[in-house]
């Protein structure tokens, strides 16, 4: 599903690598953990997996027809972030202004999924993380958990192939976390996609099915 090779990043504002020549595979249906301490570039890797950000060297071959992110031009890079990743971030990202419900269906509307199906997929999902009837509340009604529920739903409605999470549970306090963290492994799993998840829990990191860690002389 996701296959890093070779690849290198700087540091833009320090002038210094971050990573380099790192390789490594994520197989369908695995959810992998990336651990590491703060400043080695772990979310860095993350974003230029996602395409935010921009390799200096090397591929990210990502999905069954194994696309090269690294080297598709911004167009093609954005269509396929928005068809094959999902994104549940620390800070949860929950756009204010819109209702529950609207929040979720914004990768839907970035896939062009036609209107008649939003509907039944966001209610739904709303079952699988526990937030049935919560589609016409406002993010300001809710808790931490809650919302990143709300992440978690928006991040697997258009069905992705491969989830990135960043530090998903950072947050939340512990019970919480662990509600969350289940939820979100249950759910990558329920729909067969892959997973990769920065955390600096080692609860988080075992609960995956294998660990990676990031360090400055690469990864191990």
């Amino acid at each position: 599903m996701l296959t890093v090779s070779g690849l290198a990043k700087r540091h833009a504002k320090a002038d210094r690598p971050l990573f380099s020549d790192l390789g490594f595979s994520v197989a369908n249906g695995e959810i992998v953990a990336l651990v590491g301490e703060s400043g080695v570039g772990k979310s860095t890797l993350l974003n230029c997996i996602a395409g935010l950000e921009t390799a200096d060297r090397g591929s990210i071959h990502i999905g069954p027809r194994a696309l090269d992110i690294v080297r598709l031009d911004e167009a093609t890079r954005a269509a396929l972030r928005a068809r094959s990743i999902g994104f549940v971030f620390q800070a949860f990202h929950v756009l204010p202004t819109l209702t529950v419900a609207q929040n979720i269906a914004v990768p839907l509307l970035l896939c062009d999924v036609p209107v008649g199906e939003h509907g039944p997929r966001i209610r739904a999902l709303l079952a699988r993380v526990g937030l049935t009837g919560f589609g016409d509340r406002w993010p300001a009604s809710l808790s931490g958990g809650e919302l990143q529920r709300v992440a978690i739903a928006r991040a697997l409605v258009h069905q992705p192939l491969l989830i990135l999470a960043d530090e998903p549970t950072g947050n939340l306090d512990p019970r919480t976390a662990d509600e969350v963290l289940a939820l979100l492994l249950e759910r990558v799993r329920e729909q067969q996609a892959s997973a990769l998840i920065v955390t600096h829990s080692r609860h988080v990191a075992r609960s995956c099915d294998r660990t990676l860690t990031l360090t400055p002389e690469g990864l191990r």
